[in-house]
């Protein structure tokens, strides 16, 4: 299995619609690991670690969200894994 890790960057209604919540719901439904967080700027960054397949699945599920979000673009960046473990929100930057 190869393990992978992606920076994202969403953009759009993200904040306030619990976007942060269903992120941290979902990635852990699907056994990713990696951080969430609001930006001061109204986007969205995560950081999404675990097996290829599972990351795209993911990133795939990002472009719809929570009900409320309307996702407009999701820039997705290759990165180097943290080794983290468990998926968790973190503070706004």
């Amino acid at each position: 299995m190869l393990q992978v890790a992606r920076h994202l960057m969403i953009h759009g209604r993200v904040q306030g619609v619990w976007y942060r919540a269903w992120t941290v719901e979902t990635a852990r439904r699907l056994g990713l690991a990696g951080w969430v967080r609001n930006r001061a700027d109204g986007c969205v960054e995560a950081l999404v670690e675990g097996e290829a397949a599972v990351v795209a699945r993911f990133i795939v599920l990002a472009h719809d969200g929570p009900p409320a979000a309307k996702v407009a673009r999701i820039d997705v960046v290759e990165v180097g894994g943290e080794g983290l473990s468990g998926f968790e929100k973190r503070g706004t930057l």
